[in-house]
């Protein structure tokens, strides 16, 4: 009931089920300012849509999604745009450099064993240090004790490095270099993994950039926009991989769901959102890495010509 057909997933999936999946999805996006796309990914690989195709119009409803809450991060002076862009400029090298290694998996038949040792990898080691330093938060707040007072003093790397620019939002002068390096970061891990890489961009531009806090989600969210807009358009002319169907339905759900994360984002602890996120994470991470170990249901499938 209700079915739509994929036409480059080559497979016909429901479509209120989609779209509740990807305002669920940008409601996580926008409560944390983390692109969602390593929550959706799997979701879709789980519905049966090919890996290649999953990751690649993915990218698109990151960008929707994440344009939809900058939008409501922006009313609130919570978006250091220079920053933004010197993350996104990176984003641009990197998205150009994951587009072709994932063009060269692809052609090598071993896309789905990257795309899913990369999320175990990656939401696995994320996910664990985040659930130990949360719960850390918790069982202090708990007792009434205090949280370690934060270091007040800046990594050397940031004043050390050449090509310095003042940020006045974020209140830094610091070099480009570091913030370039997230960005390309980020940009890989959007070709490879069809995420946006606000997972690891948040706690880098806390802890590594020094940046406030009342900035960092809104930055990163628009730097997601321009570097997951980029690899959209590269996936589609490179890879032929991007489902114009199936992107359109994600975003329909995921632009609503986006306002709604942003607006629900100040209502409930931090430590607790963070436990909930962590657990999360760890549980994305471990299922696409069980796909690795067990023997799947079917383990004859004719995958879509070019997937």
């Amino acid at each position: 009931m209700l079915d739509v057909y994929l036409p480059i997933a080559e497979i016909s999936v429901n479509a209120p089920l989609l779209v509740a999946a990807g305002a669920l999805v940008g409601f996580i996006s926008g409560m944390f300012g983390i692109g969602g796309g390593f929550l959706m990914t799997p979701i879709l690989v789980f519905l049966g849509v090919p890996a290649p195709v999953a990751v690649a119009s993915m990218t698109g409803h990151v960008a929707a999604s994440s344009t939809s809450s900058v939008l409501a991060y922006s009313a609130g002076r919570g978006v250091d745009f220079r920053m933004g862009g010197v993350l996104a400029a990176g984003g641009s090298i990197g998205a150009l450099a994951g587009v072709e290694v994932f063009r060269w998996l692809r052609l090598a038949g071993q896309a789905d064993l990257a795309v899913a040792l990369a999320y175990l990898v990656f939401l696995g080691v994320i996910g664990t240090l985040m659930l130990r330093e949360s719960i850390g938060a918790l069982i202090r707040r708990r007792r009434g004790e205090a949280d370690p007072a934060p270091t007040q003093r800046r990594p050397a790397l940031l004043y050390g490095l050449p090509f310095r620019l003042r940020f006045p939002r974020s209140r830094l002068y610091i070099s480009v270099l570091p913030p370039l390096a997230l960005g390309a970061l980020a940009g890989i891990l959007s070709a490879v993994m069809g995420v946006g890489g606000g997972f690891i961009l948040v706690p880098a531009m806390i802890y590594l950039l020094r940046m406030p806090a009342g900035v960092v989600v809104g930055t990163s969210l628009f730097q997601i926009i321009l570097t997951t807009s980029l690899t959209t358009l590269l996936q589609a002319g490179r890879n032929q991989t991007v489902d114009i169907v199936l992107t359109g339905l994600l975003v329909l759900g995921g632009v609503f769901g986006a306002q709604l994360g942003a607006r629900a984002s100040s209502r409930f602890r931090a430590e607790e959102l963070r436990i909930l996120l962590a657990l999360i994470i760890l549980a994305i991470g471990l299922s696409m890495g069980l796909r690795l170990i067990l023997t799947p249901g079917d383990p004859f499938v004719l995958l879509p010509a070019g997937a």
